[in-house]
């Protein structure tokens, strides 16, 4: 899961994309990027870290232009460690373009055999982001006629795009001395919307991966950008929309309203708030029917992204709703974070319990979902340890059994607490004493609900439906052989490194 980011102003942008980038530093907290164009230059800088660490101020110096491009960075395809796969992506030819990408692309390794082979374009990172930046170039100059390149041409580069790329994909790029284009994939997927500023020297535009950055910044939001659909602003300031895939259908990811989104965004029409609230809803009609509400004295969030369902559970049932958990907000989030001990480590340190809260009482916890269990099982042992009683635990999504693989860095399927496991199997696991799972039909209804619009939403890790029609068990044993050979991949390097240092310390 990434944050991008693409505007044209009136003004300097080094400073409006940074500040959005701090709006989006939920959606990635691994690296950040920021490319900005004068004219037909580009200057650009990039690096592991949050926003706050990786700029300083020389760096935004070297970011003149009114026109830009913006990531912060989760990986879910390549090496999380290194720097070379921070976004933005730069490719000089044609024209000059930069890229960034939220999503995951599910047939890269054929693409980037038909770069080499047919396209005879070299890719230099395990990055599936600069796989897709290639495919554009070569289709934008497919689609160009000499050195001209207008509106038709880059919409039908975006139609060949959409040919040749499966999977996720919510993109901007910049093409020196033209303007922004930004697209998404047939399906919508990762959320993409785009809004305007009034400026006394004309319209300003701002794409987004979340209306948050929108209206954070200053901006009124118009509208989502549809699947299947391109925008290109021109740096004069004129706007063009056309659709460019065959047969898109929205299925936006419904994990983007039970997790990733920050709460006051509006994703697909429907506020991320208001489908939370709901899922606390339906969540408390299962409440009811599985557990003995006398049992329970008080409803506890799993602070922050459950604490709408929790409330509004605790309301429906006539429940005591208290904050139990005092969260860290200096401590990143747990579900990005690589590695179970370092995942067990993080969650002490990022919630504290306060044992006034928890002491004699049955407490009923309620999160927003639960996947690997680590922190689920150290979050109940933390509610035993300050005294509780009786530790129930409700999820308001259903149970996550499958991987995802449309740029969700969701584990592979032996390591989610669910597969293989039935609730009460899950139960023991993270050791609570009543277990209630919502159901799919709830969870998608919660959305729904909010936006009656919605009818299908990508939800494979509930339910191993893949919406863009090419997963097949072949492929998830291939992704999740890759995923395990990846840390040996960083002990051989590390052992290497070493073995160079001690080497050239000889020589010396």
């Amino acid at each position: 899961m990434c944050g991008i980011l693409g505007v044209v102003s009136r003004t300097p942008v080094n400073q409006l994309l940074y500040d959005g980038l701090l709006l989006l530093q939920h959606r990635g907290q691994d690296a950040a990027g920021i490319a900005t164009a004068m004219g037909k230059k580009f200057g650009m800088h990039k690096g592991n870290g949050q926003v706050r660490d990786v700029f300083r101020t020389r760096n935004m110096r070297a970011l003149p232009g009114n026109s830009g491009i913006a990531h912060v960075r989760y990986p879910t395809a390549g090496t999380a460690g290194d720097s070379e796969e921070a976004q933005p992506f730069y490719v000089n030819a044609p024209f000059g373009i930069t890229l960034v990408h939220n999503g995951n692309l599910t047939n890269s390794e054929q693409l980037k055999d038909e770069m080499f082979r047919l396209d005879r374009r070299h890719i230099n990172t395990e990055s599936d982001s600069e796989v897709l930046l290639n495919v554009l170039a070569n289709e934008l100059q497919a689609a160009s006629v000499g050195e001209v390149l207008d509106p038709d041409a880059i919409f039908k580069a975006v139609a060949e795009v959409h040919r040749r790329v499966r999977g996720a994909y919510a993109c901007i790029a910049e093409i020196a001395g033209y303007g922004v284009l930004a697209f998404r994939d047939p399906y919508g997927i990762r959320p993409l919307c785009y809004g305007v500023a009034e400026t006394d020297n004309g319209t300003e535009y701002l794409v987004a991966s979340e209306s948050v950055a929108l209206e954070g910044l200053g901006f009124r939001m118009v509208r989502d950008v549809q699947p299947g659909e391109a925008v290109f602003i021109h740096l004069d300031g004129s706007f063009h929309a056309r659709q460019c895939a065959e047969n898109p259908v929205l299925a936006p990811c419904i994990f983007e309203y039970v997790y990733f989104a920050r709460p006051d965004s509006v994703i697909d029409g429907a506020s991320v708030y208001g489908s939370r609230l709901k899922m606390g809803e339906y969540l408390a009609q299962h409440i009811a029917r599985e557990l003995r509400l006398g049992d329970i004295d008080v409803v506890m969030p799993i602070p922050d992204t459950s604490r709408p369902s929790a409330m509004q559970l605790a309301m429906k049932l006539n429940l005591d709703y208290r904050e139990g958990f005092l969260k860290n907000r200096y401590i990143g989030r747990t579900f990005i974070m690589p590695g179970q001990a370092v995942r067990r480590k993080s969650v002490r340190q990022k919630l504290n319990a306060m044992s006034v809260e928890f002491k004699g009482k049955n407490v009923l916890l309620v999160d927003d979902s639960i996947v690997r269990g680590t922190t689920s099982h150290e979050i109940v042992q933390m509610a035993r340890d300050s005294g509780a009683n009786k530790v129930y635990f409700a999820s308001a999504s259903p149970p996550v059994r499958y991987p995802n693989v449309y740029g969700i860095d969701m584990p592979t399927r032996g390591e989610l607490i669910a597969n293989g496991r039935d609730d009460d199997e899950i139960r023991q696991a993270i050791g609570a004493d009543a277990l209630v799972y919502q159901d799919i039909a709830s969870m998608l209804r919660s959305v729904t609900d909010i936006s009656p619009r919605l009818s299908r939403f990508e939800a494979s890790c509930f339910d191993g439906s893949y919406v863009t029609g090419d997963i097949s068990p072949e492929y998830l044993d291939r992704i999740e052989a890759a995923r395990d050979a990846a840390p040996r991949r960083a002990e051989e390097e590390i052992a290497k490194a070493q073995m160079n240092l001690q080497f050239s310390v000889a020589r010396d």
